[in-house]
């Protein structure tokens, strides 16, 4: 779409129409305190120079590390068909498709979407996405005081300490008692759990593995959640579910989770997208876009948005949610990268993960100086301690060419040497080799 500025003829002869001699008189409202008299602003740049810039400082990232972090956002192999495909003009440049009759390929995708998030989690129904996994989660909140006319909810400590920090955001300005029930080392406290859960709780959040890479058992909880007519939402990592029974079967009512997995790349911390998928019985109260398939008049098969219950479509005390958007492109390609994988290569892609994981947790449990804090089983992501403050630990590792995971005191009291280690299909032996004898030797130097 070409920038067409105004020609000063029209200029003024949009004026004349309004009454005015001059554009200043447009902001007479403003008070003359605020206004500047000129913006310190450099010429602008020819295209050549333009793209020159923008690669030298593109060449200030460092794109040449071995990744090992994780918490949330992970480092997956990207087939080459989902650029490809995402790519394409009318997939990369389609806005909201209002207009259904010119609108059929993004809805059909959405609808697909939609059908891949319920296979992958069991449930019943999904949207068409929401903005990442944070909000997701906080959405998936709201529903439960919604459904369960009650305005408690727990949050086991286990959740992403950054979701739980936007679900209480997103709460604060509502009337909802929110709780968190820390940990018990790396595991949930189910005994404090049960205990509290009573009449009194709409909801229980927990997330599966937790943020620690613990994997927990929550059947009976989610019984005892439900003895009490309230709502259990699960936040889990999408690729786990690969090798991990589904949430549907473990009677979870709503699950959410982060997209950026599935088929889309780091980008330093974004865009990504949320998951959102619940029971039928619910779906009324499902946040956002959703896409249904019905018959036109010519009893051809459709696409359409359906259920909106959107702040702009009906009044707004009765709208489910003020979220106004969803992340279609991002949805798309991972639509595109779990149809490319299929259902088998699915499980091998989370059991490669599991494996090296475990390989990699494996060979730093026989490093003198290193504990593994996980007690449990983990899926992709431990946690291991060392003498050395994680600050420095991970200084080091990074100058010797790896982001070797998160650093859990920025999250947690007397985690000051604690790192939370991520491992994918990417990562190789050799990389995983050498990333344990690096670490042995930065230890045995600095200690």
């Amino acid at each position: 779409m070409p920038y067409t500025p105004h020609t000063q003829t029209e200029i003024k002869q949009m004026l004349e129409v309004i009454g005015l001699e001059k554009e200043e008189q447009l902001f007479d409202s403003v008070p003359s305190s605020l206004k500047i008299d000129s913006l310190d602003i450099e010429n602008g740049l020819d295209e050549f120079t333009t793209f020159e810039k923008f690669k030298t400082l593109a060449s200030k990232n460092v794109t040449d590390k071995t990744i090992f972090l994780g918490g949330g956002y992970y480092d997956h192999i990207v087939p080459s068909a989902v650029d490809a495909l995402s790519g394409r003009a009318e997939f990369y440049t389609a806005y909201t498709p209002y207009q259904a009759e010119a609108s059929q390929g993004t809805l059909q995708v959405l609808y697909e979407y939609q059908s891949l998030v319920c296979k992958l989690t069991g449930m019943d129904v999904s949207n068409a996405s929401m903005y990442d996994g944070a909000t997701a989660l906080a959405e998936a909140a709201l529903m439960a005081v919604r459904i369960s006319k009650k305005n408690k909810i727990l949050i086991d400590g286990g959740v992403n300490p950054t979701y739980i920090k936007v679900v209480q955001t997103y709460l604060s300005f509502r009337d909802i008692n929110v709780e968190i029930i820390p940990l018990r080392g790396d595991c949930s406290d189910f005994e404090t759990i049960e205990s509290k859960i009573d009449e009194s709780v709409g909801g229980f959040l927990f997330q599966n593995p937790n943020f620690l890479g613990s994997l927990n058992s929550y059947e009976k909880i989610i019984e005892k959640v439900h003895e009490n007519k309230a709502i259990a939402v699960m936040s889990v990592y999408a690729v786990s579910l690969g090798v991990l029974k589904d949430p549907s079967s473990m009677g979870v009512d709503i699950v959410t989770a982060e997209g950026q997995c599935l088929g889309n790349y780091l980008s330093f911390g974004g865009p990504s997208f949320g998951l959102l998928a619940t029971k039928q019985s619910f779906i009324r109260d499902l946040p956002g876009r959703i896409i249904g398939k019905t018959l036109d008049k010519d009893d051809k098969e459709i696409f359409v948005l359906t259920m909106q219950a959107r702040e702009q479509h009906i009044r707004r005390h009765r709208a489910t949610s003020n979220i106004c958007s969803n992340q279609n492109l991002l949805a798309l390609r991972s639509t595109i990268f779990l149809s490319l994988l299929g259902k088998e290569g699915f499980e091998e892609l989370a059991s490669l993960c599991h494996s090296k994981s475990e390989y990699l947790k494996k060979k730093l449990a026989s490093l003198k100086d290193v504990e593994i804090f996980n007690k449990g089983e983990t899926f992709n992501e431990f946690v291991i301690k060392t003498p050395l403050s994680a600050t420095k630990l991970l200084e080091e590792m990074s100058k010797k060419g790896f982001y070797a995971g998160i650093n859990l005191g920025k999250f947690f009291e007397t985690f000051e040497n604690a790192i939370l280690v991520s491992v994918t299909e990417k990562r190789t032996k050799e990389e995983m080799d050498s990333f344990v004898e690096t670490l042995e030797q930065i230890l045995g130097e600095q200690l």
